[in-house]
């Protein structure tokens, strides 16, 4: 791993491999880079580029409580740090909405597409806006965190995959909960707190970076309606769906997404040529 000093002064950690086309590749709430080690293999065609996010796996957490704002200038700083150009980020849950707000700044500039994991414009549901979680779920997560974070966190691994949980993806559902529990309580309610207050709706008729939008067709969190919201509020997209997935489609189709996130970026680069020579 290596590590990246954050403007605060925070030491954060990330891998870096390959050459070519970067991949931004941003983890959920209590993931780490390691949910991403089936898209090593892309190592092989692309430069990939996974963090751990400010208070998960090897980064610190900082000073001051976390929240989805200072992890999107984490990234964003990352990014110029390492000059990149043509970037593809791929955004999985928390992390989608981090990328979003990337995506909308300065450092938008260097992406050149979005792929969205399994994610809302807004996570807490209201009167007008029912494609997230109800206030009593987030609510009831919130509780969970305080009461018994180790039950939540094995819960939650849980319930990243299809349900009920095929007998092929056991051990995955384990290993995710395991991992998740190694996380500070503290830290990850502080970030859950600041994700249910993220709307990032307004933002997303300004992005202009051609966004695929992947989503489980077996999620326990977000159906085809909230895909179908995000491929209508962004200029320019398309939605993939994981028939046999649940909210983590690149751990539990891994051959399918990385081959859909392959396609992708070879798309964007044909368009880019075509665009350069009409230029």
């Amino acid at each position: 791993m290596k590590v990246f000093r954050a403007s605060d002064g925070a030491q954060l950690a990330y891998r870096d491999e390959g050459r070519g086309t970067p991949l931004v590749l941003v983890h959920g709430l209590m993931a780490h880079g390691g949910f991403f080690r089936e898209q090593i293999a892309l190592a092989s065609q692309f430069r990939v580029i996974i963090p751990d996010l400010r208070g998960h796996g090897e980064s610190a957490a900082g000073d001051a409580a976390p929240t989805v704002e200072r992890l999107a200038q984490d990234l964003a700083e990352l990014v110029d740090s390492l000059d990149l150009a043509g970037t593809i980020g791929v955004g999985w849950s928390l992390g989608a909405t981090i990328l979003w707000h990337v995506l909308a700044g300065a450092a938008g500039r260097r992406f050149a597409g979005a792929v969205v994991v399994d994610m809302t414009a807004r996570v807490l549901n209201d009167e007008a806006w029912d494609l997230g979680l109800s206030a009593e779920a987030c609510e009831a997560r919130s509780a969970a965190i305080r009461a018994d974070f180790p039950a939540f966190a094995a819960s939650a691994g849980q319930g990243i995959v299809a349900q009920p949980v095929p007998p092929e993806l056991q051990a995955l559902a384990d290993w995710a909960g395991d991992e998740f529990a190694r996380n500070d309580p503290g830290t990850i309610a502080a970030l859950w707190s600041s994700l249910i207050r993220q709307d990032v709706r307004a933002l997303l008729s300004r992005l202009r970076h051609p966004t695929l939008i992947v989503h489980g067709g077996q999620s326990r969190l977000y159906g085809d309606d909230t895909a179908d919201h995000l491929v209508a509020a962004l200029p320019d997209a398309r939605a993939v769906r994981f028939d046999l997935s649940g909210h983590a489609p690149h751990l539990e189709q891994p051959e399918t997404f990385n081959r859909i996130l392959t396609d992708f970026a070879e798309r964007l680069a044909r368009d880019r040529l075509a665009q350069a020579h009409e230029i």
